[in-house]
């Protein structure tokens, strides 16, 4: 997503309710990775107080506070229907999970079928190569490279990036990819583009290429009230809380 979700979206649960219906399970199980925020709280509460609310099963792992939470990373995520990495410094992000293995971790989980997901650095993270401002000024940066070439992000909301993009494209510092306004979700299949949605009317994304850029269709979402009957949700949690004592 090029932005929106939980993070920026909290009254439009289109793309998050998206994002669940792609799961295998009818009541997946949804981790959140918030390590670009520094395991902000502020995102941590706000993705529970949104999945809370739905027939799922969430959770978050602080990768910063493992020493007083530890728990088994690789045995958790395989686990996971859906991994979700919040936005923030995308720098930060792969240096935090190269240093503790997650990059070959979460390419295994892609590999088994687990739903990837994020907004912002947690999009552009899959990619080759994307457009961070972790250190002030937009610039190239590379990703773990599950997804071949390259995406921009907040095309709308932070216009000073496409530009930084565009010439990245054209001079072959970056390979040709996407760009995506807040609000846009791109949907892959392996490494196929199979799905383009938004959540908002008129938001876009672009295929931005070394001598030429063409607008994307994006799908509009419908949005549903909530992910699931508000009677099963509550019967699920309840069930649950006998399950776990």
């Amino acid at each position: 997503m090029g932005g929106g979700g939980f993070c920026m979206e909290p009254q439009n649960p289109a793309l998050d309710d998206y994002i669940l219906g792609l799961a295998r399970s009818p009541v997946p199980k949804i981790c959140l990775l918030p390590t670009a925020s520094g395991d902000g709280e502020a995102q941590i509460r706000q993705f529970h107080a949104t999945f809370g609310a739905r027939a799922c099963e969430p959770m978050h792992i602080a990768l910063f506070r493992l020493g007083s939470h530890p728990l088994p990373l690789r045995e958790t995520l395989l686990a996971q229907d859906v991994v979700y990495v919040g936005g923030g410094s995308m720098l930060g992000l792969l240096a935090v999970w190269r240093a503790l293995g997650l990059d070959a971790i979460l390419r295994e989980c892609w590999q088994s079928g687990v739903v990837l997901a994020g907004l912002s650095a947690g999009a552009m993270c899959w990619f080759e190569w994307g457009i961070s401002t972790s250190l002030g000024s937009p610039a190239p940066a590379p990703g773990l490279g599950l997804l071949p070439g390259s995406l921009s992000v907040h095309c709308d909301g932070e216009p000073a990036r496409l530009p930084v993009f565009r010439h990245a494209v054209r001079s072959g510092a970056v390979p040709p990819g996407y760009a995506a306004d807040d609000g846009v979700g791109l949907l892959f299949r392996g490494d196929a583009l199979q799905d383009v949605v938004s959540s908002r009317p008129r938001a876009r994304a672009l295929r931005v290429e070394p001598g030429a850029e063409a607008p994307v269709a994006a799908r509009r979402l419908t949005v549903r009230e909530q992910f699931g009957d508000a009677p099963d949700i509550a019967e699920f949690r309840r069930m649950r809380a006998l399950r776990n004592g």
